[in-house]
Order: structure tokens, then sequence, then C-alpha cells
């Protein structure tokens, strides 16, 4: 659950983190690292791709200035993968809202932080 976001800072289940990271079901990845910062691509989230989850959410920026790119929505569409991309605050209230609704499917949000 996620119990907070404001710029730059994420509260998750009562730990306070500052840079963009990752959580899966079982884990959250700190630090994630895109190579071309406010541009999402393939590889940036290649790891998630390869568990195949039910629903992806991206968080873009608080103010949205991460872009996604046209390769992510294509394999987005063609593994049949539920994705939402939105400003970082209303990613949150979507990841809370379908974690509780949905327990039984795999959700993985990535969350970009600041801008």
């Amino acid at each position: 659950m996620i119990n907070g976001y404001s710029f730059g800072k994420i509260n998750i289940n009562g730990k306070i983190y500052t840079k963009d990271l990752i959580i899966y079901d079982d884990k959250v990845q700190e630090n994630w690292w895109r190579e071309k910062g406010h541009f999402l691509q393939l590889k940036d989230i290649k790891e998630i791709l390869n568990l195949n989850p039910d629903i992806i959410i991206i968080g873009r920026g608080f103010f949205g200035m991460m872009k996604v790119s046209k390769e992510v929505v294509d394999k987005l569409k063609e593994k049949g993968i539920e994705y939402y991309f939105k400003k970082s605050g209303k990613a949150v209230q979507l990841y809370n809202k379908l974690s509780l609704d949905n327990p039984e499917k795999e959700i993985i949000a990535a969350f970009h932080l600041t801008c």
C-alpha cells in the first residue's frame, strides 16, 4: 500500500523513498534508472516485462514529464498487459485502488518521483 506521495517522495508501508522505484508484489526496487531519464524505453522495463504481470502502472512524474516510447506501448499491447501511464499522484491513487479491488492480479508499478 502506498501511504502518500509528494514531489520527490513516496511513502510505501511507512518507509519513505526519495529515488525513482518499481513496486513488485514482494519487493520495492529502489533507484530505478532509465537510460534517457524522461523517456521510457523497452530496456528500462525489461525485468517487468519478463514477469508478464496482469497490470503495469507507470507514474510519469509529478508534472507528467516522463514520456513513454511507442515501442513500450506496442509491446504491452502485444503481451496483452493492461497498462496505465499517469502523473505520479494519480498513478499512486490508481495503484492503491487496483491493488485493493484486484488482489488476485499481479500489479507492478514504476514511479518517476520528481518532474
